[in-house]
């Protein structure tokens, strides 16, 4: 389960720019192609959250559709995996978008 070490690194991320304050709310940008698991990474967020001034933040998670260019014919095609083909059948894709995860921004007291 890579959600522990991912919500830990956020958790230590926000608590260190809280500089003190509580935060009340994490607002997150998940690729559907980034292989972690919304509701994993909301556990482990509570866990990890405990004791520190991010403990009872809301987690607020984007997902970001997965996004391809194709290198047959440029066009752009929205994927759900990555070995889905273009329209024109090429399965020679190129992602553009789904594979990010940004701590977007947080809202602190």
């Amino acid at each position: 389960m890579h959600e522990l070490s991912i919500a830990d690194g956020i958790v230590e991320h926000c608590a260190e720019r809280a500089n003190g304050a509580r935060v009340l709310r994490v607002r997150l940008e998940i690729g559907r192609l980034s292989c972690v698991t919304a509701e994993a990474l909301r556990f482990c967020f509570d866990v990890c959250a405990k004791d520190t001034v991010v403990e009872g933040a809301a987690l607020e998670i984007i997902r970001v559709p997965g996004r391809a260019r194709c290198r047959g014919c440029g066009g752009e095609v929205e994927i759900r995996s990555f070995t889905e083909s273009c329209a024109c059948g090429n399965s020679d894709l190129r992602v553009i978008a789904g594979e990010e995860l940004r701590l977007k921004d947080m809202e602190v007291a």
